[in-house]
């Protein structure tokens, strides 16, 4: 059977999380995130990590050649011979010629680039509309989309819930014009690599989960042809 080499795109607050978890059952592919694999290099003190730390520590970002020597090493090698699921990376068109670069050099190539499609002002609805809880973060609510029984209060532990600072309209703006100023571009790179595929985000996730479920399906038959 080939190999599926996928990356997700899209806006924060498009869902590739919920699709990412959805795809990785489907297909047998392992979701790679890159924030998990930085803290796991860090956390293992291996090389890449101690090089990374310093950058950290100085409150610095880690430089593309690093997070690039992190992936690289990832896709490589184990559970991702396969085929993997990228999100968060590439973020900008240098770490996209990286990805190239490297795959080429695996003889390997990528099957698909899945762009997940959000306006900004329903990114903003659905991430500034998030409460959590004071008392056990992990009881979430939204305003819109699934409010508690009482305003402000949570259900289960009867305590208030807040706004994170990073669920702020003025922060979620700013993460915004950082992917359009940064990673949207990719999307006309592998539109014009003839890999892109669109899908309408603002759908029910279910339905956004079918319409991505079928079209890797069927470049897994092409590529089987």
């Amino acid at each position: 059977m080939s190999e599926l080499n996928l990356i997700l795109l899209g806006p924060p607050g498009a869902g590739k999380g919920t699709q990412a978890d959805r795809l990785r059952e489907d297909f047998s592919l392992p979701h790679i995130a890159t924030g998990d694999i930085l803290r796991a290099q860090v956390a293992e003190g291996t090389e890449l990590g101690r090089e990374a730390k310093s950058f950290m520590d100085a409150g610095k970002l880690v430089p593309d050649e690093v997070i690039v020597g992190m992936i690289v090493e990832r896709v490589a090698g184990g559970d991702a011979r396969d085929g993997f699921l990228l999100d968060g990376f590439p973020r900008n068109r240098q770490q996209a010629d990286a990805l190239g670069e490297a795959l080429s050099g695996l003889e390997r190539h990528l099957t698909a680039a899945l762009l997940i499609e959000v306006p900004d002002d329903e990114v903003v609805r659905r991430m500034a509309g998030r409460r959590v809880c004071v008392k056990n973060p992990t009881h979430i609510y939204h305003v819109d989309f699934d409010p508690p029984k009482h305003e402000g209060v949570c259900d289960q532990d009867g305590v208030r819930l807040i706004q994170r600072d990073d669920d702020k309209e003025e922060t979620i703006r700013t993460r915004l014009e950082v992917y359009h100023a940064q990673t949207e571009p990719l999307i006309a790179y592998y539109d014009g690599a003839g890999v892109l595929r669109r899908f309408d985000g603002t759908r029910d996730p279910d339905e956004v989960h079918a319409h991505i479920r079928a079209t890797v399906a069927t470049l897994r038959l092409e590529e089987n042809l």
